[in-house]
Formats: structure tokens, sequence, C-alpha cells
């Protein structure tokens, strides 16, 4: 079953055009495996993938802006042909002064979902402010929306499911799939 959205966030959906994520928190549990040879490995969740993927069908531009530098965020970000990939942003708030900038995106037309402080200069700038069942209690008093999913467990899919069902793109997506590997 469905939560609804209260009207303020239903009418914060429907304009939303740019999906942009954080990675560790959000698209993962948080966790990094650090190999014996120094390389790493993080655990996508495939339904949040899924989610981009159908995402990006119904035109959305999607994204992540991430802290950290990963060769695993990387090769995920290709394998769903993600239209923005910034690793290694210190300031994301700069970072998203410089993608409005870049694309003549407006505030309102943005959604974004971090987990952490470094997310907030993001989260208080957007239209929709999202962040997992398990952000830090800052991000989660500075969300329009807190996800009943933990980061790394369907979050991501839950807020894209949001948006596309206010923005009647939802059904449409699901009468006809396309199968692309998410």
């Amino acid at each position: 079953m469905r939560v609804s959205l209260s009207a303020e966030v239903h009418a914060r959906a429907r304009r939303i055009r740019v999906l942009l994520f954080d990675v560790d928190g959000v698209l993962t549990d948080g966790g990094v495996i650090v190999h014996a040879d120094g390389t790493e490995s993080k655990r996508f969740d495939i339904k949040d993938g899924a989610g981009i993927v159908m995402a990006r069908r119904a035109g959305l531009t999607v994204g992540v802006l991430s802290a950290r530098h990963s060769a695993s965020t990387q090769h995920r970000a290709r394998q769903l042909g993600l239209d923005l990939v910034r690793q290694g942003v210190a300031d994301k708030g700069a970072a998203l002064e410089e993608l409005m900038d870049t694309y003549g995106w407006q505030c309102e037309d943005i959604a974004y979902m971090g987990d952490d402080v470094v997310d907030l200069p993001v989260l208080q700038r957007v239209g929709l402010a999202a962040c997992p069942s398990d952000a830090v209690a800052e991000v989660r008093a500075a969300a329009h929306v807190v996800s009943t999913r933990r980061g790394g467990h369907g979050a991501a899919r839950a807020l894209i499911e949001d948006i596309l069902h206010a923005q009647g793109r939802w059904d449409p997506l699901v009468s006809s799939p396309v199968h692309e590997r998410p």
C-alpha cells in the first residue's frame, strides 16, 4: 500500500524534472567493503536501479552527487545510463549551483535525496528534499519526504515512484514495460 503524499509534497513532486541522489547511504546502505588489494565494493539495490531506469524512460534527468570517488559508483552509473555523475564533491551546494547554471535548472525542478549533513546545502535549496529513514536527524528535519525505507534498501525507488505517480507517469510506464537491465 502506498503512503499518500501531502498536498504540498504532491505539488512539489509534480514539478520535478531532475532527480539527484547521494550515493553512500542513499543508493547504498553506506557500507564499503575494502578488499586486500585496496579496491572497494558496494551493494546497490536492484529495485532502486529499476526505478532510475523508469525515471529516465519518463524523461527525467537523473544523476548523482557524491563526496567520495568510487570505481563502483562509476560502473553502476554507466550501467544505469545516468545523465550526471559528480564524484569527489566537497561542497555539494556549490556543485548544485554549477549544475543549475550549466543546465538552466530552477531549484523547484530538482529533487534530491541525501542522508548526511554534507547533503544539507542541497536539501535546503531544492524543490523536493528527501531522505532515507535512516538519515541523520538534521537531514530528516530538513526533508519534505522521509522515506519509510532505509538507504540502499529501496528509498530511491520509493521517491521515484512517488514523483512518477504525482506526475501521472507511473501507470503508463508499468503498462508498457521495456526490459532494460537495471
